[in-house]
């Protein structure tokens, strides 16, 4: 028996390729199928199943993909309605695996068909379990993305999940491995480590959820405390998780188009499509081209654009370093953006070489900021998340979490004023949206809070996050 963990960083998801005696199966598959069949292909091995955990929000799987190109079935839990052929299994329905059996246990609560499923050995003897978003590492998940469904509301959502935990899951032995969908860095939790396996034993000792004389009633208090509101993108994934979507082939095609300077602005005229940058912030402040929108491939990159774009079916045009092209596309895809109607062929060098109209930000370094700050009262907007903001921050710097930028368009004043977040990626996403909205007067802070803190300007008194 193979157990594989396939982690991708940059959307905090765990798939999981299981093989045994020639026959595999795949839980949670990202929506670029070909690693799952070129693995099974080094074992010498037949995908026989597609399991997923339930209907993702933060991202679209590969399931409807990998199924088309091997003939396996996709297994959902109980309540599961896609509009593709499926199996729907029972609460403890075995599946065969080989020398080994996978066991679907039906653990609602995130989403009503949550499944968590076990995986027993060639002995029969519980080995793993695969849980899907109901249990994550030190969290579970939030139990507030389906309560649209009839008139369930967070509060059932949740005491489901706790029931869920204490009947189907902590029953189970210590020693039983926990491999979740997710990690530090999804937005389906709140709290969860930066590991991403861990023992059931260790997680009945140290996450919160599953202490053992926990009521119901604090159990759904804990869990729902502290939830901001889930990105704006997740509806439109579960949405195309649940009834299918275009083969990522052609969203390749249709976004490898390269276009000349001429050809990409009259394409972002004629669409009405987003230009989006992908660069390096640094690249991007000292040229970009006008009301463009940055968000850098080598940070957070698909989670910030499903949050900040929101629309998956948005036009799409891109700026990237060349030779970046199709892996932007890729992973835009993951999170459902398929509309990218090409690229601007030579990047940015060939726009500014053509002479065509272009943009800058301007940016400061963080001792720059300390000294302006002591020339006098100075605007300051910190683009962090408020945890982030309470536990540490400049003394009257106002708080505008990116997330919910838009929201406080209002607040930005006439004269100049600085924008930072932590290291410098979020303020310049910040200030290309401020520019986007004809704002103008900002000025961004290389090296964000770290490097500020660092000039010794002055600073709250740290509080540590986990107190707040």
């Amino acid at each position: 028996m193979k157990v594989e963990q396939i982690y991708t960083g940059c959307l905090a998801q765990g798939a999981y390729y299981i093989e045994s005696n020639g026959e595999v199966a795949i839980i949670d598959p990202l929506r670029e199928v070909t690693p799952y069949l070129n693995r099974a292909k080094q074992d010498d091995a037949k995908i026989k199943y597609i399991f997923e955990t339930h209907f993702h929000a933060d991202f679209v799987s590969g399931h409807v993909t990998l199924s088309k190109a091997t003939g396996a079935p996709i297994v959902f839990g109980p309540n599961a309605n896609p509009s593709f052929d499926a199996i729907i299994a029972t609460d403890r329905q075995e599946f065969s695996l080989g020398d080994v059996t996978i066991i679907a246990l039906h653990t609602p609560g995130h989403t009503m068909e949550s499944t968590t499923y076990l995986l027993k050995d060639k002995d029969g003897k519980d080995h793993a379990i695969f849980s899907g978003d109901t249990l994550f590492l030190g969290d579970v998940g939030r139990p507030d993305l389906a309560q649209k469904m009839g008139e369930l509301t967070e509060k059932d959502l949740a005491g489901f999940l706790y029931d869920s935990l204490r009947n189907k899951i902590m029953p189970l032995a210590d020693d039983v491995t926990v491999y979740p969908a997710h990690g530090a860095g999804s937005a389906c939790g709140k709290n969860m480590m930066k590991e991403t396996v861990d023992t059931l034993g260790n997680q009945k000792q140290m996450n919160y959820a599953l202490r053992a004389d926990m009521t119901k009633e604090e159990f759904i208090a804990e869990v729902i405390d502290g939830l901001l509101p889930p990105p704006q993108y997740f509806p439109l994934n579960v949405k195309m998780n649940k009834e299918g979507y275009e083969d990522i082939d052609e969203v390749l095609k249709r976004g490898t188009q390269a276009l000349s300077p001429e050809a990409f602005e009259a394409a972002a005229n004629e669409t009405g499509a987003i230009v989006l940058d992908v660069r390096h912030q640094d690249k991007f402040a000292k040229g970009h081209i006008p009301r463009s929108i940055f968000i850098g491939i080598d940070g957070s990159f698909a989670p910030w654009v499903g949050a900040l774009i929101a629309d998956v079916k948005q036009p799409l045009l891109l700026v990237t370093e060349p030779g970046r092209e199709k892996e932007t596309i890729t992973r835009l895809s993951r999170v459902g953006f398929d509309n990218t109607l090409g690229y601007l062929k030579g990047g940015f060098d060939a726009w500014r070489e053509a002479a065509m109209e272009y943009d800058t930000v301007s940016s400061i370094t963080a001792a720059t900021f300390k000294s302006e700050l002591e020339k006098g009262d100075k605007s300051v907007f910190d683009v962090r998340k408020e945890s982030e903001y309470l536990s540490e921050h400049v003394l009257g710097a106002n708080n505008t979490p990116l997330d919910f930028l838009n929201d406080h368009l209002a607040e930005f004043p006439d004269e100049p004023f600085y924008v930072h977040c932590a290291g410098g990626y979020r303020s310049m996403i910040a200030s290309s949206i401020l520019k986007s909205r004809g704002i103008h007067n900002l000025i961004d802070v290389q090296g964000g809070f770290k490097d500020i803190k660092e000039t010794g300007a002055p600073v709250s008194e740290f509080v540590c996050p986990t107190t707040l």
